[in-house]
């Protein structure tokens, strides 16, 4: 492959294809999903393989479309993981809401346990942005040789300067609090299959906030957060309980299928929590090639976060994009809403603009409503809206880059771009 194709197709890497703050909660290698001819050879190279829709039309992703247009001959690598690990390291641009500009040094590791397991990952990425905040996330998905546990890890650390705007989703904009904390997190989850496509399991949880500090209101009014209670530092710690159903078709980019998942939280005095609390996440998720026998998605997603008792910290209360993959409410900014109970919902019709798939599109509708302090009923429901553009990175693995335009109420808007369907 010569250099001017190399350095093109790692300029498009660097500007389109990672989030700015590694925000995928299901971290994708380009190398994905070994393929069989029809000898069961499976050593089969990408370009060998020719991945077709249901009309027979050949798929063709950013690969594809970059060989054909400085007509380059690619090299045979093949697209398969094995139990050696294939590493990926890529600096990146990329941009938020929160962070504004960001620049990003993320790096991939893909591999199986076993001749027959299902692909580990494991992700890390570090990331400077405009708004002077540092996170370095460690994300990590391991199988075991014969598929019967699942590792899932998720370890963060972050400086973190970030406007908050009070409890509830009636919570107006304009009364913006300035924070700053560092946060660091570790979860760690072992799920067991049982049968068919059902999972149990159970995890330990671990955050901690410290150095926290605001401005109060801009406006000069009395902030949520001093009201419900100012701390400098707070731990949570507890175990969890774990349950989940996952029949969808591709994890990455389903086309049908459904998710279910279940997580009950409890933080423990003894184990170092500040306060005793415990929450329930139920995330709900289906799939509809809609109309019958195309390639075109509707896709619906149900995701409740929900304090059961006890009083958490200001920052651990559930809030826009502090979901695991800090995906929800797209349309506002990371924050916006926040509250004790927190009710989300989501549909997203996702289409084909061209034929061979290397262009795809969405539109997008969700509603949030919040609660304030515990024992608070929920508020309004806040409707976020928007169109998307796909562009195909990977037609094996189904990944695409995606870039979104939110619009939410009260002006706020703004451009989302990640690697891998929002759900």
């Amino acid at each position: 492959m010569n250099l001017f194709f190399k350095i093109t197709l790692l300029i498009f890497g660097s500007l389109f294809t990672l989030n700015a703050l590694a925000q995928e909660n299901n971290p994708v290698p380009l190398k994905t999903i070994p393929v069989k001819n029809k000898k069961g050879d499976s050593t089969i190279y990408k370009r060998d393989s020719v991945v077709s829709n249901k009309k027979g039309v050949r798929q063709m992703d950013l690969t594809d479309a970059l060989e054909v247009l400085f007509n380059v001959i690619p090299e045979k690598k093949p697209d398969t993981v094995t139990t050696k690990p294939s590493l990926t390291i890529v600096p990146a641009i990329g941009y938020t809401l929160v962070t504004r500009l960001a620049f990003v040094l993320s790096g991939n590791m893909a591999f199986r346990t076993g001749p027959q397991s299902r692909i580990s990952t494991i992700t890390a990425s570090s990331a400077i942005t405009e708004n002077k905040q540092f996170t370095f996330p460690v994300q990590s998905n391991i199988w075991s040789k014969d598929n019967n546990y699942n590792f899932v890890g998720d370890y963060r650390y972050y400086k973190y300067p970030q406007s908050t705007f009070g409890l509830g989703s009636s919570s107006n904009i304009k009364n913006e609090d300035p924070m700053d904390y560092s946060y660091y997190q570790f979860y760690q989850t072992v799920l067991r299959h049982v049968t068919g496509n059902i999972y149990l399991g159970a995890g330990y949880i671990f955050d901690d906030h410290w150095d926290v500090s605001d401005k109060g209101n801009l406006d000069g009014t009395v902030s949520d957060y001093s009201r419900y209670g100012k701390t400098s530092h707070d731990i949570a710690s507890g175990f969890t309980l774990n349950a989940l159903v996952d029949s969808r078709d591709n994890a990455i980019n389903p086309s049908k299928g459904g998710y279910v998942s279940v997580q009950y939280r409890d933080n423990l005095s003894f184990l170092g929590s500040t306060t005793p609390w415990s929450s329930l996440i139920i995330d709900v998720r289906k799939y509809f090639n809609f109309p019958e026998g195309s390639d075109n998605v509707l896709a619906f997603w149900n995701y409740d976060w929900l304090i059961l008792n006890g009083r958490p910290s200001y920052l651990e209360l559930p809030s826009t994009q502090w979901d695991i993959s800090c995906v929800t409410g797209r349309g506002y900014i990371q924050g916006r809403f926040r509250g004790a109970q927190m009710v989300y919902g989501e549909a997203e019709y996702r289409f084909k603009i061209t034929a061979n798939g290397l262009l795809g599109g969405v539109v997008f509708l969700n509603g949030q409503s919040f609660s304030a302090a515990p024992g608070t009923r929920l508020q309004g429901i806040q409707p976020g809206y928007g169109p998307g553009l796909r562009l195909k990175l990977n037609t094996i693995s189904k990944t695409n880059i995606c870039v979104d335009y939110g619009l939410g109420r009260e002006g706020s808007r703004g451009v989302f771009i990640a690697v891998g369907e929002v759900f």
